[in-house]
């Protein structure tokens, strides 16, 4: 329906002299009341808010009393009544609207102070059930805010505690809201309804991802991949910030940290910084990518990261020793580069670390043992600037158990100019009872191990990448090469001699032979690959005349 606008002539202040206080988190609202109550503000309340103000001893209307309807429906109608909606949205300069309240008794409303059910900390629940969250959907609450937002000429809203005390030192020195508050507030009301409806509508998706109606799973996905969700004609993203950082990759660009609400467990962004300078936007994108080779690995594991890479990677019963081994794969592009563990760290892995020549930027792991936080605190030269962060003792775990358990596969998103891209995230471990040997030649028990953790390592490297290994170490990568064999020579300089017996594991299929001729005369003993080549019986054959074992594993693993 069309309708002539009116045109704002708003004032700069507000006098507050009714308030409306309906909140699920009540911090800070007693003190609140008290400051409008003192200004002689009358209150309006429901609920659970009008308890907590009544026991505070102050004195506060019913909103049933005062719109004479009760609520009804188990409290899902109590706040949708026009001589609520009608005191916020009316325009106080417009005589229409005026003589509309006069003759429906509808007094005015200067501030309304909302914030909503917990439908995010709902679903994130381990034991949310369908209908739990369905029953969290604030329905009064944003109709509230949104109406309050959209006349913030006149009205002011407060969605959130660390509101109140602006709102109340206006108040005390002007009897009031100024506009610019008012607006900034409607800015965070709007700003709130939004996120809370792309949590909604996230859980939507989800669930239909999991019980899809009839013919309609994943159909407009189209590819061989498994199709486990249904991509929606919306995506929405609920992002809250977390801190400005100084720059981002470089220092004339601006970044700001923002996480996912809500917030997945046993990630980057749930763990506890204990030490250490503040942490950079190179040091965050190090610091994921260490977290996420580690956690897949089973054994005890430590992965060097340098420039978003692997540069070493190693597993063994004891931390130490695979904190050794990692370090060693190339000690030159250690220094400097940020470490992850999938293990608490412990005294000798500590030490290990403060040997002489090393440098450190940042580490993440599970937790640090006291001993061990002190020496890595107290000895080094870099001892006041590395970063140490733990995700808690239950990470390792929660990780693995999240990568094998179906349908929890994350949704990866990436930036293009003017839209985004989405896909399932690459985090699942492969199934080994799949790969098939392609060789006459089949590889021994102790190459097959190795050959096990370079594929689990290769698939981090970014593409074209080749991963030699030995031992369950890393010993060369060549990473983000335009061509695989120029990444096959970078990976076998890189190793040196210790190329001799090693594995050799490729992201993608290899188009010709000549990366074998060239693992071949190298010495590498085994090596495995996707497969899904036009050329790959020349391949094989090339492994076979070398004596190589060579597996097929029948998937690609990519990361541009």
């Amino acid at each position: 329906m069309s309708h002539a606008v009116h045109q704002l002539n708003p004032p700069d202040v507000v006098p507050i002299r009714r308030a409306l206080l309906s909140v699920s988190d009540k911090t800070g609202l007693v003190e609140l009341a008290r400051a409008l109550v003192a200004g002689g503000v009358e209150l309006l309340s429901t609920g659970g808010t009008h308890k907590t103000l009544s026991d505070a001893g102050l004195p506060v209307i019913d909103v049933a009393d005062y719109t004479g309807s009760p609520e009804m429906l188990d409290g899902r109608v109590k706040t949708l009544h026009p001589r609520l909606h009608g005191g916020i949205l009316a325009l106080r300069d417009l005589p229409e609207h005026q003589a509309a309240l006069r003759q429906h008794n509808i007094p005015l409303i200067d501030l309304v102070v909302v914030n909503l059910y917990p439908f995010a900390q709902t679903i994130a629940r381990p034991d949310v059930t369908d209908a739990l969250a369905i029953e969290n959907i604030d329905i009064g609450g944003p109709s509230l805010i949104r109406g309050a937002a959209k006349n913030h000429v006149y009205t002011a809203v407060a969605t959130a505690p660390g509101q109140y005390g602006r709102i109340a030192a206006e108040f005390s020195a002007r009897g009031g809201t100024s506009l610019a508050l008012r607006r900034e507030l409607a800015q965070a009301a709007y700003a709130l309804t939004a996120d809370y409806d792309s949590h909604i509508a996230a859980y939507f998706t989800r669930t239909a991802a999991v019980n899809p109606v009839e013919g309609e799973t994943a159909s407009n996905v189209t590819g061989t991949a498994a199709e486990t969700t249904i991509w929606p004609e919306r995506l929405t993203l609920s992002l809250a910030r977390v801190e400005s950082l100084r720059y981002g990759e470089n220092p004339h660009q601006s970044a700001a940290l923002y996480r996912n609400m809500p917030t997945q467990p046993g990630t980057l962004l749930t763990a506890e910084k204990l030490h250490g300078k503040e942490l950079s936007y190179n040091n965050l994108l190090d610091l994921d990518a260490a977290w996420s080779i580690v956690r897949m690995l089973p054994e005890a594991a430590a992965v060097v990261i340098k420039h978003n890479n692997p540069c070493g990677a190693a597993q063994h019963a004891q931390l130490s020793v695979a904190a050794r081994r990692a370090w060693d794969g190339d000690p030159v592009s250690a220094f400097g580069s940020v470490l992850g563990f999938n293990r608490p760290v412990d005294i000798a892995t500590a030490e290990m670390l403060c040997e002489p020549d090393r440098f450190v930027e940042a580490i993440i792991a599970p937790a640090f043992e006291p001993a061990a936080l002190e020496l890595l605190t107290t000895k080094p030269k870099w001892r006041t600037s590395v970063r140490l962060l733990a995700l808690g003792s239950g990470a390792w775990v929660a990780g693995m158990g999240e990568a094998a358990q179906p349908g929890t596969v994350r949704e990866s998103l990436r930036q293009i100019d003017g839209g985004w891209l989405a896909q399932e995230a690459d985090t699942l471990p492969d199934d080994p009872a799949i790969w098939r040997v392609a060789t006459a030649t089949q590889p021994a028990d102790y190459l097959l191990r190795d050959l096990r953790f370079a594929w689990a390592i290769v698939r981090h490297v970014k593409s074209n990448a080749i991963l030699l290994a030995k031992g369950e170490m890393t010993l060369g990568v060549g990473a983000g090469q335009m061509s695989r064999v120029d990444a096959v020579e970078i990976a076998i300089r890189k190793a040196g001699e210790r190329a001799e017996g090693s594995v050799l594991a490729s992201d993608a299929f290899f188009p010709f032979a000549d990366s074998v001729a060239l693992a071949a005369a190298a010495g590498v003993r085994a090596i495995i690959q996707p497969g899904g080549s036009k050329r790959d019986a020349e391949v094989i054959a090339a492994c076979d005349a070398a004596g190589i074992p060579l597996i097929l594993t029948g998937k690609r693993h990519f990361k541009h």
